[in-house]
This record gives C-alpha cells, structure tokens and sequence, in this order.
C-alpha cells in the first residue's frame, strides 16, 4: 500500500521522463484552479474484522449512506469470493441501486507475484460474472490489483497486463492514500473493548493521516510532473473508513479539492500507460524519481503505534 509522506519541494519535468509519464502539460478540466481526487473503495463487500454486531450489510450501507450525502461518485472494487449469502449480495446492489460503479478485484485477493499468469487470469476471469450481473449497463471494466502488486518482475508483470489487455480492462491506478486499511484492527479492538479513548485516538490519527496524505500526494505530483494530477484515492469497505467517510469527504473539501469519476481521473494524460496497455506501465513513483533526479517525500510509519493500541486481551481504558 502507499505510504504516508512528507511533501517535498516540486520538481523539474524533463524530457525523458516526459515519455514516460505521457505529458507534463496540464490537462484539459472544468475548473483548472481546483485540485480533482476519486475516490475508490477496495475489498467489496468484506473487509474485515468488524467491531461487535456490526455487520458487512451496515458498513457497505454505511458507506454508501455518506458518499451519497456528499454527493461523491465512487467506484468499489470485487473480491466475488466473500459474497456468500444474500446479504453480502444485497450490499454489492445497493452500491449499483446508489449509482456508484463497480470494478474487479480478482475472485480471491491473490498476490499476483505469488501466482502464474495463468491463475491470474483464472482469478479475473472468476470475478467477472458477478459485476456482469450487477454491473450490466456500467463501466465495470476497470481493475485494481490486490495489494497492490503488480508481479515479482518485469515478465510476470506483462504478462498480468497481457491478461487485462485481453479482457478488456483498464488499471485502476493509485495516486493517493492514507492506509486506512491499517487501522482496521485496532478499531475493532478498541470498539469490542469500549474503550472510547482508544476509539477517539484512532479517529484523530485517521484524520490526521488524511490530511498529511494531500500534502503528500500533492508534493509527489508536483515533484513528477510538474503540477496537480487528477489524484485517485485508494480506501476499504472497512467499519472505521465507513464511519469516517464524512469526515474525509469534509476533510478533501476543505482543502480545495473537487471530486470526479474514476474515468474522469484517468482520462489525464499521467495515467495513459495504464489505460493503453500495450504501452509500457507506469513506473513507480521512486524510480521515475530516480530517473529524474529529483527527490520525493519520506513515509511515516503508523504500524507500529496503531497495533500498540488496544492490544488484544487489554482491558478498556474508557466506558
């Protein structure tokens, strides 16, 4: 998963990694003076553990409850593997009844470096009759790698595009996030426990982690390319990003930002590697910093601090 970072200063857009990138020109938008982020949930319609009596059903409800209050367009991402009963179904029609969009995740969540190319596709391929089903009439056909993990090499690595190329994907890119999947744990822990100060110690350390992810986000853009990409922001269906939702939507608001579609996003020129497969990939943001000579922000390490809170077997602090 990206990492938390510091912003850095921006850098130059050079030739070469203009090649590579597909432009360092601004791209066309409806409002040039504010930044655009989309927003895109991963692991539907299970991402677990869940705090006490909380189901998947209410916190893909919940979720969808706050985008649509925002009125933010979101696109949610499949592991067909978890929907096992009605009501883990019920809660992929709700996010289509919503009007957000779907997208495949693969079947089971694999990492692609720990699999053949053939199984890759399996996976994909498994995944698809459930968002054809849902997803008849929508632009389902956008794919985001679990974990991340694009291959353990570059073969592997064109060969999995090869595979996307062949079902007719698009990849889902990641420009932005601030690991909330990290805090999942311990949010069950501290809710199971009531400890309501270790509750609202985690909710000051998300939103605290949102708001250094813009600045972040923000730093790395300008230090590749020159300027602000339509940034698009990785998130989970977990309980704690559920319940936050507003605050985040609030909390990119207030800092300028105005939100688009996933398309929308993509149709920058940055993401064109990965919209055209049969062009090279995006690089990641380290080594296209490297070949530019420019140097990006550094991470901050929350692991450690959020499994320290509400261990388990601790007794709740707070009631």
């Amino acid at each position: 998963m990206p990492k938390l970072l510091r912003p850095a200063a921006a850098g130059p857009c050079i030739a070469a990694a203009a090649l590579l990138l597909g432009s360092c020109a601004t791209a066309p938008s409806a409002n040039l003076s504010l930044p655009e982020i989309a927003i895109t949930v991963d692991d539907l319609p299970v991402h677990a553990p869940y705090p006490p009596r909380v189901t998947a059903l209410d916190v893909n409800r919940e979720m969808i409850v706050a985008l649509k209050a925002g009125h933010v367009p979101a696109t949610g991402f499949v592991n067909a593997v978890n929907v096992t009963d009605g009501s883990t179904t019920e809660a992929l029609s709700d996010w289509r009844a919503a009007g957000f969009s779907l997208g495949n995740h693969t079947w089971s969540h694999r990492h692609l470096s720990e699999i053949s190319p053939q199984q890759f596709e399996e996976e994909v391929a498994k995944d698809e009759p459930m968002l054809q089903e849902l997803g008849a009439g929508s632009d389902w056909r956008w794919f985001r790698y679990p974990f991340l993990d694009e291959g353990k090499d570059e073969a592997q690595r064109a060969a999995g595009r090869q595979v996307l190329a062949t079902h007719g994907y698009r990849i889902a890119d990641v420009t932005t996030s601030f690991s909330d999947w990290a805090f999942t744990g311990a949010w069950a822990r501290c809710n199971a426990a009531g400890d309501k100060a270790g509750v609202a110690q985690l909710e000051r350390m998300y939103l605290d982690a949102a708001k250094e992810s813009i600045a972040v986000a923000r730093g790395t853009a300008h230090a590749l390319y020159g300027r602000d990409i339509p940034y698009v922001l990785l998130m989970h269906i977990s309980a704690m990003s559920a319940r936050m939702m507003p605050h985040v939507i609030q909390l990119y608001r207030d800092a300028g930002f105005r939100f688009v579609t996933l398309p929308e996003a993509e149709s920058d020129p940055a993401y064109r590697p990965d919209i055209e497969l049969s062009l090279p990939g995006r690089l990641p943001d380290w080594k296209l910093a490297q070949q530019m000579g420019v140097k990006l922000p550094q991470a901050t390490e929350l692991t450690a601090k959020l499994d320290a809170i509400c261990p388990p077997g601790s007794a709740a602090t707070s009631r």
